[in-house]
């Protein structure tokens, strides 16, 4: 398992914040070198979201991609909402009035955003797989689907829609000219409005929808009417949004307020430390880093705060954080994609390869040490 820290086990317990690629990274590798440490979500088990998109159109899919908390981590994971972080008895309060005890934080809280690209709820593992099992039949049933948004989510969307049920009508609405995110090559930019035209998704470029607000979202209807500023209407039987993500700050908000950027983000220094709080930690989409929010940067972040928290108890100079050049690969359905790899364009062989095949569910599973089912 790696070799274990000689420190006092007493002056050491971690607590991470939420769960996601970030937090699991984090919660394994304290677990392998058996530093005590308690991972808290509300949720009861690990959602691999970065297949959520997949898990909407094909049937079976989402159990895949939730994996169970407690199974890995035993005692060391706590189901519960974390509603507030008291810095001066350095604990961490959850709704039922539990306080939790640390030594030193990792806030791992991610991102929110429209279900089914991100599931905030607190739920089972059976509820979720249900919520995307009936998303699955409300795509079987539209002929007709409107995605907004035409960022990465949007694009990948309309591509897992286009490869599964090819005979329906997918248009995306994007409010820019240019899809998917703005820190990728224009090369792959370009690249993935050309896979879109070809699997035949209709493209609605620098058009918003004026009337987001009044129509029903992942619900099949027999008639929906979409508008845009522009005036363009486009009829359709379900709408998908894929817009709009914001940091997960709830838990964190009250007691860092002068940490934070103006979107919730917290501001760390190349230690990934926290501005002005030597323990505490933050990485993934929770932190206010330059690059894109992704889960592979998760994962490097775990590595470091975890490697610091260590340098810390030995006394060691801490590790700094650099960005490097941007991987960010785009699964385009199955059967295609496009991506850049430390800057450099890849084609659609390599992404099919390494990410839209599998979407790195592997990955997960093995980081959780379980079988996938």
């Amino acid at each position: 398992m790696g070799s274990q820290v000689s420190v006092d086990p007493g002056a050491q317990h971690v607590v991470i914040v939420g769960g996601g690629f970030g937090g699991i990274a984090a919660a394994s590798q304290l677990q392998a070198l058996n530093i005590p440490f308690l991972l808290v979500d509300m949720k009861d088990s690990f959602h691999h979201n970065v297949a959520a998109l997949r898990a909407s159109v094909e049937s079976g899919f989402a159990k895949k991609t939730f994996i169970s908390y407690v199974t890995t981590f035993k005692e060391s994971f706590r189901q519960g909402l974390v509603v507030k972080i008291d810095l001066k008895n350095q604990t961490v309060m959850l709704e039922d009035g539990e306080a939790l005890p640390f030594s030193h934080l990792i806030l791992a809280t991610g991102s929110t955003g429209p279900f089914p690209g991100k599931l905030n709820k607190v739920c089972s593992q059976q509820e979720a797989i249900e919520s995307y099992e009936d998303m699955v039949r409300q795509v079987q049933r539209a002929q007709f689907i409107t995605v907004v948004g035409g960022g990465s989510a949007g694009v990948e969307m309309a591509a897992e829609i286009k490869t599964e049920y090819p005979e329906k009508e997918v248009t995306l609405i994007h409010s820019k000219v240019a899809l998917a995110d703005r820190e990728l090559l224009p090369a792959v930019r370009q690249e993935v409005k050309e896979i879109l035209v070809r699997k035949g998704v209709k493209l609605l470029l620098s058009e918003r929808v004026s009337n987001l607000e009044e129509l029903p979202v992942n619900e099949y209807r027999e008639y929906i009417k979409v508008l845009t500023d522009k005036g363009t209407e486009v009829a359709c039987n379900l709408v998908i949004v894929c817009n709009g993500i914001k940091i997960n700050s709830q838990a964190y908000r009250s007691a860092l307020e002068g940490r934070l950027a103006s979107n919730g983000a917290v501001r760390v220094n190349e230690h990934l430390q926290v501005e002005g709080h030597s323990n505490i930690y933050a990485i993934g989409d929770c932190t206010d880093l330059q690059e894109p929010k992704m889960a592979y940067h998760a994962g490097l972040h775990a590595s470091i705060a975890v490697a610091n928290i260590v340098n810390t108890a030995k006394q060691r100079p801490l590790k700094a954080y650099k960005p490097g050049g941007l991987t960010f690969l785009l699964s385009m359905g199955r059967n295609d994609g496009v991506g850049q790899i430390s800057g450099f364009y890849v084609g659609r062989l390599m992404v099919r390869l390494a990410k839209s095949r599998d979407l790195f569910i592997s990955t997960s599973w093995k980081t959780m040490r379980q079988t996938p089912p």
